[in-house]
């Protein structure tokens, strides 16, 4: 049976180099697009939650309202997002991705994934087999610590 520090450290390395050629890929992609990392989250977080107001963006990226909106002004001028009227408060305007934004967000979804897929094609079907079953157990485990939260 694998003790729980190699297992431990294991974990950490496998997440060190995840993560590293995960936020590289990222860089370079945002980079390749001329958008800047904050620009590029912003779009990233419409993405995963949705629509939202300008002042959940200062607050999500701890900035201020003015730094917000001169990210958030790029990318509209860009064609990447679309200001749209709330239709809780006609006052206020809500950001989502426009058909543009949405297409980048997916082309970097895309070409941050390209290096899993060399990665896979470097086992057998067996050790394959042995990889899922090991990243649903690892999934789930990290889905139950997120549910009692």
């Amino acid at each position: 049976m694998t003790k729980p520090i190699q297992i431990t450290q294991s974990l950490r390395t496998w997440m060190d180099v995840f993560m590293h050629r995960s936020m590289r890929g990222w860089s370079q992609f945002a980079k390749s697009t001329g958008l800047s990392m904050p620009q590029f989250s912003i779009l990233m977080q419409l993405h995963h939650k949705g629509p939202c107001g300008l002042s959940e963006i200062s607050e999500r990226f701890d900035i201020s309202g003015a730094a917000a909106s001169q990210l958030v002004d790029k990318l509209v001028q860009s064609n990447y997002l679309e200001r749209t009227e709330d239709p809780s408060d006609r006052r206020a305007k809500l950001l989502r991705l426009s058909e543009n934004g949405a297409k980048l967000v997916d082309d970097g979804i895309q070409q941050r994934y390209l290096w899993l897929d060399e990665i896979a094609n470097k086992f057998d079907a067996a050790q394959q087999k042995k990889i899922v079953e090991a990243l649903e157990l690892l999934t789930h485990a990290a889905q139950s610590l997120e549910e009692k939260k």
